[in-house]
């Protein structure tokens, strides 16, 4: 945390309450030269922000599609959708717009454009459903994900840390008093409960009692496992999914000690070139198992099955101890820096969802309930 309060993401329950996305099906039949013809004229619409085409690389994206068939088209959301259409999928990352359309007009106009195109277009298969991807906004709501995959993943041994949802009107003393009920270990690592934007980067690491002061809520607090400074970044395309190594937090003696709180943007600090005190570790420090590809295999399985997602990502991180396969994050739509499949496995999926029928779990939308209900 900086000093700086974040936004406070009830207010977006208004918004996601009007996204009334019905069911996506994307209909097909038909084989050999008819499939191949059809597949010629399809059409996928991209509706990114500016930052996110970029790091993407739509431009070579398009031209690679292009030569298999499939026309990668541009959606300007400030004009209206039907004369741009039509468009067999929609991938698209409107956190920005939903974020801002809690306090900006314009914002708010976006999205209702974009909804009524989808309203008006139910076959229109979204990438992913604007319920589930909302979820994920809400640290508050993925954290209750991660929290139950302890359960679900128990013959895995994966689990997440013990964490503590901080809202709006909590002042200093029920944040002691919910530490302590909820038997949250030093040092505490506090994120923001907004999980998109710059500010949900910017991170701080509180070790004892006094440094609860510096929490400014909404936020979550969540206990810090050592590590051993490496984190897995996993990153899940439709049935695929690559895990990546970064750097990570440094680890740190367990308990309450009289250390001043850190303030660190987590971007900074697990960047692949990151080169950062918080992340230069002991050489003395054994080097600690990779998790297994049958264990992330289930991660993954379960996750797709729980956010009801194709396009998103998994921070896993060792527990130094206990070897525990530990997830700490969940993430919409990625950068997918260091997986060099991206483009092949992406086009893959949007292939598979042009060919699969309304028996398809990743084609069917949430109803309107999952959005409220996640929030």
């Amino acid at each position: 945390m900086t000093g700086r309060p974040c936004m406070d993401v009830w207010g977006w329950e208004e918004w996601v309450r009007h996204l009334d996305v019905p069911p996506c099906r994307c209909q097909f039949s038909g084989s050999g030269p008819r499939l191949k013809a059809a597949m010629a004229s399809r059409r996928v619409g991209f509706c990114l922000s500016d930052k996110k085409r970029r790091r993407m690389n739509l431009d070579a994206f398009s031209q690679f599609c292009a030569g298999h068939g499939i026309q990668v088209v541009e959606i300007n959301l400030s004009q209206p959708l039907e004369p741009q259409g039509p468009f067999d999928i929609i991938v698209h990352k409107l956190s920005d717009v939903i974020v801002e359309a809690e306090h900006d007009n314009q914002s708010q106009l976006l999205l209702a454009n974009f909804q009524k195109y989808v309203s008006a277009h139910p076959h229109t298969v979204i990438l992913d459903p604007l319920p589930a991807m909302t979820q994920l906004l809400d640290r508050f709501a993925s954290y209750r994900i991660m929290s139950k995959l302890h359960n679900s993943l128990r013959d895995w041994h994966i689990c997440s840390p013990p964490y503590l949802e901080v809202p709006s009107d909590s002042d200093l003393s029920s944040i002691h008093r919910a530490v302590k009920e909820h038997s949250l270990s030093f040092p505490l690592i506090c994120k923001t409960r907004v999980a998109h934007g710059s500010l949900s980067h910017e991170m701080s690491l509180i070790f004892s009692e006094g440094g609860l002061a510096d929490v400014h809520p909404p936020c979550i607090l969540q206990s810090f496992v050592n590590h051993g400074a490496v984190l897995h970044k996993v990153f899940v395309i439709g049935e695929r999914h690559f895990c990546v190594e970064r750097p990570s937090l440094k680890n740190f003696p367990s308990g309450p000690c009289d250390r001043k709180t850190i303030f660190f943007n987590s971007q900074q600090v697990s960047k692949p070139e990151s080169s950062s005190d918080l992340n230069a570790l002991d050489e003395k420090m054994p080097l600690l198992p990779t998790p297994s590809s049958e264990a992330l295999a289930a991660l993954v399985k379960e996750l797709r099955a729980q956010l009801e997602m194709a396009l998103f990502g998994v921070d896993v991180i060792v527990n130094i101890h206990t070897h525990t396969m530990t997830v700490i994050d969940l993430n919409i739509f990625p950068g997918y820096e260091g997986v060099p499949q991206f483009f092949s496995s992406l086009l893959d999926h949007i292939k598979t969802l042009l060919d699969s029928g309304p028996s398809d779990p990743q084609v069917t939308t949430s109803n309107e309930s999952s959005i409220t209900n996640s929030i």
